[in-house]
């Protein structure tokens, strides 16, 4: 898959909170640098606390906690928004997973 190279933004109510430049496909995962724009800060604490609850496997608190960050954020890839994602924050690095439609539940 042609992915590496590409760059994703991460926006919240269409400013731009910082890109992901993809460095890894391992489908169905992206992964790759993650470049913070200042507006980050703000947002930040909410992939710090979901990546607790998946490293302490409370995963029914990671879906609570994650649900703020699929509400409030877009994840827009370099043909336009995707319809959902998975992503994960921590430092300089980024790994997610998308889809054009929405997810099913499982």
């Amino acid at each position: 898959m042609g992915f590496e190279g590409e760059v994703w933004r991460l926006e919240r109510d269409g400013r731009v909170l910082g890109e992901i430049v993809i460095d890894d496909a391992d489908f169905p995962w992206l992964s790759g640098r993650f470049v913070p724009e200042p507006g980050f800060a703000e947002v930040e604490p909410w992939f710090v606390e979901t990546l607790a609850f998946v490293e302490a496997e409370q995963y029914d608190r990671f879906e609570g906690a994650y649900d703020r960050i699929a509400r409030t954020l877009t994840l827009v890839s370099p043909s336009g928004p995707v319809a959902e994602f998975l992503l994960h924050i921590q430092g300089g690095q980024a790994w997610f997973r998308w889809s054009d439609e929405p997810f099913e539940d499982a």
